[in-house]
């Protein structure tokens, strides 16, 4: 008997290869290359005319002739979500949304596309993970006993689009893209191939059809969604939901959005009714102390178009020969090189204690606006003195000790002012004009230097 032929395929962009190699011959990626069944031309060629018809050929034109018409939205009526999503679900859009096991996607999902079908639109969730039973047990603990959301559990991909072509529903829920299989390839479920060709057809029948569809992706230990990466690129829209399983907190984040904002946040708070949005996310992340303790600063930062008080928090404490630099929520490599600018331009030392810091909340801060903050966070920890009472900063500090100005500032000092903060330290080229009125209560520092900063907050105290 003649043995199958095998294939290895990359993961992260979708290259085969003929033999197993460390290195992908196509991205370069190191122990991407998975085994798996090579699939006949015939049923290649079959399973691309079975669905042919679902992509009519477009006119060309030029884009002078194009009306450029601003894309209609449904909201969910879940406004986090609706945020994350730029206003709300798009005709024809294509959404992915991944997550840790038991984070809450279809809790949500469940949640939106119920209000969806209250509000007049034609819904269809397909579940390949649970029972329609268990979908129902779902829907009434989460306080919606008498739902009418179609429910339809299918793995076949070939059923499913005959049924959202009979149908015709304006949203549909695929839970989850990774148990999808069709009969004309011949890999197992989850494989590269069966994610990234059934990924390919349910959005050419978006495309085509209008209807909106909603993929749940499965994600790896790494936290990346499970498949090639080539499935982000067909999608319009990425969202990651993010958090601890053991807090009541999660974080919807949009990594792509061809509607809307990337990097935007929605918070949600998870209850037995299901996950709720919270209106006030900067009080997530602002610990509850009476009064200022040493080596605590708050700064504001951006996620997205929302500005949100973060408060970071730093622990200096004498180590050994090898002091340790541990941060948590913040870039571990950007630390080291603050430290280094704290003792050369301001006279900080911390070469022989332990360095700790912390964003708190469990929320993570890539942007370089932190640098200010983490520095005083870390000034105040070693004097053993607190900040005073009401006490803001933000701004990036560069390798010259100069403070450079962040993007968006009179919107973070806004929100600073409206949460009823009276002291803020900021780049000299943030500071808002003289006679503008919006930061009534917030007295301004701008500095231009580390040096100036410091020398502020002593005379602060």
């Amino acid at each position: 008997m003649a043995k199958d032929k095998t294939i290895f395929t990359c993961t992260e962009c979708g290259g085969t290869s003929g033999r197993w190699m460390g290195k992908c011959p196509s991205c370069n990626a190191w122990n991407t290359l998975i085994e798996s069944a090579a699939e006949t031309a015939s049923g290649k060629n079959r399973f691309a005319s079975v669905h042919a018809s679902l992509a009519p050929t477009s006119e060309v034109l030029p884009l002078s002739q194009i009306e450029a018409a601003d894309f209609e939205r449904h909201p969910t009526g879940i406004d986090e979500l609706d945020r994350v999503l730029g206003g709300g679900m798009v005709e024809g859009g294509v959404v992915l949304i991944g997550g840790d096991p038991g984070i809450g996607k279809s809790t949500l999902l469940l949640q939106a596309v119920d209000a969806l079908q209250r509000s007049g639109m034609k819904t269809l969730y397909v579940t390949g993970e649970e029972s329609g039973a268990q979908v129902a047990m779902r829907s009434r603990r989460l306080g919606l006993p008498d739902s009418q959301v179609p429910v339809l559990p299918e793995i076949q991909l070939e059923k499913i689009l005959h049924t959202l072509q009979a149908r015709q529903p304006d949203i549909a829920i695929i839970d989850s893209i990774q148990t999808v299989y069709s009969d004309q390839l011949t890999s197992a479920p989850g494989s590269v191939a069966q994610v990234r060709e059934c990924a390919a057809h349910l959005t050419r029948t978006a495309k085509s059809t209008g209807t909106t569809i909603v993929l749940v992706g499965h994600v790896t230990k790494e936290g990346a969604l499970a498949g090639p990466r080539v499935l982000e690129h067909m999608v319009d829209t990425v969202l990651y939901f993010e958090g601890d399983t053991h807090s009541n907190f999660r974080l919807i984040r949009a990594i792509k959005n061809r509607f809307g904002a990337v990097n935007e946040i929605g918070v949600f708070a998870m209850t037995e009714k299901g996950l709720k949005g919270v209106s006030n996310p900067s009080a997530i992340f602002l610990s509850q102390h009476s009064e200022p303790v040493p080596g605590s600063c708050v700064m504001v930062t951006l996620e997205g178009t929302r500005p949100l008080l973060v408060e970071i928090q730093a622990l200096v404490d004498s180590g050994g020969p090898s002091p340790r630099r541990l941060s948590v929520g913040l870039d571990r490599d950007r630390l080291a090189m603050l430290l280094a600018v704290l003792h050369r331009h301001a006279g900080v030392a911390c070469m022989d204690q332990d360095v700790f810091v912390n964003a708190v909340g469990g929320v993570r801060i890539s942007e370089p606006a932190a640098d200010l903050a983490v520095m005083l966070a870390i000034t105040s920890s070693l004097r053993g003195k607190p900040l005073p009472k009401g006490f803001i900063a933000f701004g990036e500090v560069g390798l010259a000790g100069e403070v450079r100005p962040a993007p968006r500032g009179q919107d973070r000092l806004k929100e600073a002012a409206k949460l009823g903060y009276t002291v803020a330290v900021v780049p000299k080229a943030n500071a808002p004009k003289k006679n503008d009125k919006s930061f009534a209560g917030l007295t301004i520092h701008a500095v231009e230097r580390i040096e100036e900063a410091m020398q502020v907050v002593r005379g602060l105290e």
